[in-house]
Formats: structure tokens, C-alpha cells, sequence
């Protein structure tokens, strides 16, 4: 499948991310669709964050496949369209919209259009370093995929756990990286929620 094959090809579990078995097998499948479900995973919940590739790919006319050439060469404006299209992909689709492009650009430009290669052959550090480059990624977003891809999806190379921090942690339920089924997203949400009722009693006023 172009833009990655994935890891769970080669023998690694599938991801259940988006609840949805359609959306989870192209997250499994095609790595370049797992970044955007990630790019996508801000403001809106885990499950809707990840179903967005496989709704994408359905729009843009390739269902089943979300390959970086396609997505960087698809015309701007209908590919908003798209996004926007009720139900919306994203809170803000066509702010993602622009995002996507722009990631799936960089991967086809800088990884040849082969979303594998940002995290293959490389240390922790320097892929978490690539992973922040990536747009629409931040400290925090790079650190979270860079633990999805140590717990879920076998990539694991020297110091990951650290370079990942807290979301590197075994047996946590902080992030996407922890989630494997519902029970695991519902404690996700928990923590969540228990972490923001923290935040706002401690803050001042």
C-alpha cells in the first residue's frame, strides 16, 4: 500500500484507534494514513481523530488507500471541500486540510513519498526530532506518536521510552499510545478527564 506499508504486515498487532474496523485495518496498513490520524488527533476525540483517513481517502475518490501523492497533488480547494463536506473530518477542516497537504508534501519530498522512512534506521532522539518537523506536530504530539510507534507498531530503537517520557511509561493510560481496545480508550479518557479536574483546581481564582 503506498505511503507505508505498516507494521502490522510484518507481524504486529492490529490497531484498534478509531473503533471502527474499516478505518482501524487502513491505520494498520498504510503508515502515511496512521501520521494523519495523528495530525488530526487535537480538539476533537481519539476515535474521530483516527476514523478521519479512512473518511478522507472515501472523499478523495481512493477508499481504502491514502497514498502521499495523491493527497499532496490533490487540488487545494476541493481538497477542503472534502474535509468540509458534512459530517466534517475535523472542528477545523479546512485548516487540517492545509495541514495534510502539507504533511503529505513533506513526505513525499523528503522520504520519497514512503511515510516508513521518517522512522527507519534512525536513534530515538533524532526521530523524535523528525517527528516534531512533521507539520502539525508539536513537543507533545511527537512524543505521544513516538510512543504509539514503540508500543503499537514494533518501532523501538535505542532509549524510545525516554525520548517518548511520560507516554513512554509501560502500563499508563495517558495517551493514543495506550489505546488497544475500548476499554483501554475509556481509561485513556479518564485519566483525561481526572488531569483536567486537577488543572483547574489548582489554578489561581
Amino acid at each position: 500500500m503506498a505511503g507505508g506499508t505498516g507494521a502490522a504486515q510484518r507481524g504486529v498487532a492490529r490497531l484498534s484507534l478509531a473503533q471502527d474496523p474499516d478505518a482501524d485495518a487502513l491505520l494498520s496498513d498504510s503508515s502515511f494514513a496512521l501520521v494523519v490520524g495523528m495530525l488530526l488527533d487535537q480538539q476533537v476525540t481519539i476515535e474521530k481523530a483516527f476514523a478521519g483517513p479512512a473518511v478522507i481517502a472515501e472523499r478523495i475518490g481512493t477508499p481504502g488507500e491514502l497514498d502521499p501523492v495523491s493527497v499532496a497533488d490533490y487540488d487545494p480547494d476541493a481538497f477542503a471541500a472534502a474535509l468540509c463536506r458534512p459530517p466534517a473530518v475535523h472542528r477545523y477542516p479546512a485548516a487540517m486540510a492545509g495541514r495534510v497537504q502539507a504533511l503529505a508534501r513533506l513526505v513525499v519530498d523528503t522520504y520519497g513519498g514512503d511515510a516508513d522512512a521518517i522512522w527507519t534506521g534512525v536513534g530515538a532522539q533524532e526521530l523524535l526530532g523528525r517527528l516534531r518537523a512533521l507539520p502539525g506536530f508539536g513537543e507533545r504530539k511527537a512524543m505521544i506518536f513516538l510512543a504509539l510507534l514503540g508500543k503499537q507498531r514494533g518501532v523501538r530503537p535505542r532509549g524510545w521510552r525516554t525520548a517518548a517520557g511520560e507516554f513512554g511509561v509501560a502500563g499508563t493510560y495517558l495517551s493514543v499510545a495506550d489505546v488497544v481496545d475500548a476499554e483501554s480508550l475509556a481509561r485513556v479518557r479518564a485519566t483525561k478527564r481526572e488531569a483536567k479536574a486537577a488543572a483547574k483546581a489548582a489554578a489561581p481564582g
